[in-house]
């Protein structure tokens, strides 16, 4: 009787498992499903037919009644992460004094991205035009994120 009691015990445990933290089919959730079978087919073999029906019956209540209390008992809020991360890698372009009409030099090739020197600082930067050449004189025209949008400057 110990067996069959430990044997569901184990199964709601690894159904707990799998429905928080490991969430899909994975190893927890097949094991659930070995130890209810095994704990109803011993109930079958040493109790005859009452008794497995019986540990059947307890096996599938004790199963709904585990989703249940992972669904409704807020266990995912214990896992959960509160914290919003606001930071970042690096501080975007326009945040750095760097404005439309701005000039500078591709120091790569833009085709169509590259790095350029604006202001003795270098930049991820994308050209709307084809192509740039490397120590061409560029405009900058916009901000995407961390990139500048450059194109060809205009001579006068």
């Amino acid at each position: 009787m110990w067996l069959i009691i430990s044997l569901i015990i184990i199964a709601m445990l690894l159904l707990l498992v799998e429905i928080v933290l490991l969430p899909g089919v994975s190893v927890a959730g097949i094991g659930a499903i070995i130890s209810y079978a095994i704990a109803v087919y011993k109930a079958f073999i040493e109790y005859d037919s009452e008794g497995g029906w019986l540990v059947l019956v307890i096996a599938i209540i004790s199963a709904i009644a585990t989703i249940a209390i992972a669904v409704k008992g807020n266990i995912w809020q214990r896992f959960s992460l509160k914290d919003n991360i606001d930071s970042r890698s690096q501080t975007p372009a326009e945040e750095q004094n760097i404005e439309r009409g701005a000039r500078g030099t591709a120091i790569t090739r833009l085709a169509p991205s590259g790095k350029v020197m604006v202001d003795g600082k270098v930049f991820e930067a994308r050209s709307i035009d084809a192509y740039i050449d490397q120590r061409t004189e560029i405009e900058v025209i916009d901000f995407e994120n961390f990139t500048l949008i450059v194109r060809k400057a205009k001579t006068e």
